[in-house]
């Protein structure tokens, strides 16, 4: 079902759960949702700038944020106040679920950076996996978890985002 219309936009709330507690929750405007994938758009949610070195997120970026319910990972593109495109941000997740008005993810540490001109693709958190204990409390999950970012870094470095996201 597409929700592009001149109608008031469809709204969901993203809410980002992390070690079994909500890390972040935050409005967003649906785009389309076509029982497999659910794309929204939202402001930079986080509170003040956050700058990885790589990239910064600040207030007027805009988020295109693209889920799955029967993948393990979100892609969000990440744009600048002025539609300058700074890149890719993904996360490992378990599969997305929209219930009613709230679409639910759980963030599994893991993520990946694109940059826009592609020739920045890094691999963040892995510490933090690492850390999580996830690989001896959910072993399949854990996997599907490295399998996703490992699917997501050769699509990244092959240039796949574009038909990932088409």
């Amino acid at each position: 079902m597409s929700v592009n219309s001149a109608e008031t936009a469809a709204r969901v709330e993203v809410v980002l759960v992390k070690g079994g507690r909500t890390k972040i929750r935050y409005p967003a405007e649906l785009l389309a949702d076509d029982g497999v994938r659910v794309s929204v758009r939202a402001p930079w949610a986080g509170g003040g700038v956050r700058d990885f070195g790589f990239v910064r997120f600040e207030a007027g970026d805009v988020f295109t944020e693209h889920y799955w319910r029967d993948r393990w990972y979100s892609v969000k593109e990440v744009r600048a106040g002025d539609g300058t495109l700074k890149g890719w941000y993904c996360d490992i997740t378990r599969p997305a679920v929209l219930s009613g008005t709230e679409l639910v993810v759980e963030d599994l540490d893991l993520d990946l950076w694109r940059s826009a001109d592609g020739t920045d693709v890094r691999r963040l958190d892995e510490d933090e996996f690492a850390e999580s204990g996830l690989a001896e409390t959910d072993p399949e999950a854990a996997s599907a978890a490295v399998a996703a970012l490992d699917e997501l870094e050769a699509l990244a470095r092959g240039g796949g985002f574009e038909k990932l996201l088409a």
